[in-house]
């Protein structure tokens, strides 16, 4: 018997990590279009390369709102009460709806060329979906997709059908390159998530992983380690994708 051969691997893919540590939201997205504009000129200058990762929390926290029609409603909070708070509000061009992002939160911009990596937009979101359910499931967390919504879940102790969401996901592809990415809760303060609809999915709750290592007692992760596994995780996906029968998008 003849035995076709599998699909070829690729070898474990080297993407840099760029740990920006805390730095406020518009100073963040300076850099990613800096850093958006060198994986493009590395394309047309014929040197094209995977991209790269930047990890950072956000300092002083901050609402983005996306220019989905209807995002700005799921604002909850009045001028006074952010002032009070110190939160800010931001306009962002990435996908999705309204979030929230701030210290104890892990966002992760991942700038990377699709074209290169031969992947799809769908295929990319799921990419980002599972790297973060292989992280969470790490630190002894069970988590999952929820077709009717972008990001991962993690289901209830006492009710597994109630699920809350651990992380979002938002964002936006320019010439097939990546912008914007993912937002993992660590110790983010949950409370501030009540000054918007988060991701615009009324009724929906919102979890971390130091709530829910702590209902199973377990230890919370520290940032460092998490930053370290979310860098393997996304690597790793990558690295495994099989080249056969994938031509990417062009």
């Amino acid at each position: 018997m003849r035995v076709q051969p599998g699909p070829t691997l690729e070898p474990m893919l080297e993407l840099p990590v760029i740990d920006l540590g805390r730095m406020d939201y518009a100073a963040a997205y300076r850099l990613q279009v800096a850093h958006h504009e060198e994986v493009l000129a590395a394309r047309d200058a014929g040197r094209p390369e995977p991209g790269r990762l930047l990890l950072v929390e956000h300092d002083p926290p901050v609402i983005t709102v996306s220019r989905r029609e209807g995002a700005a409603a799921h604002l909850l909070a009045s001028p006074d009460i952010l002032a009070r708070l110190g939160v800010q509000v931001a306009e962002t061009d990435r996908g999705g709806d309204i979030t929230y992002h701030g210290p104890g939160q892990l966002v992760a911009y991942p700038i990377l060329d699709l074209n290169f990596l031969r992947l799809r937009l769908h295929d990319y979101l799921r990419l980002l979906e599972q790297s973060v359910i292989d992280l969470v499931a790490e630190f002894q967390i069970p988590s999952h997709r929820d077709p009717a919504a972008t990001g991962v879940w993690v289901p209830g102790l006492a009710e597994p059908s109630r699920s809350s969401k651990i992380c979002a996901i938002g964002i936006r592809i320019k010439r097939w390159v990546t912008l914007h990415g993912l937002a993992i809760n660590v110790t983010t303060n949950l409370e501030h998530f009540n000054l918007i609809v988060p991701c615009g999915l009324a009724g929906r709750s919102v979890t971390s992983l130091q709530r829910e290592a702590a209902a199973r007692q377990l230890a919370t992760p520290s940032m460092h380690e998490v930053k370290q596994r979310l860098h393997a995780s996304l690597a790793r996906n990558l690295s495994q994708r099989p080249r056969a029968g994938d031509p990417g998008p062009t």
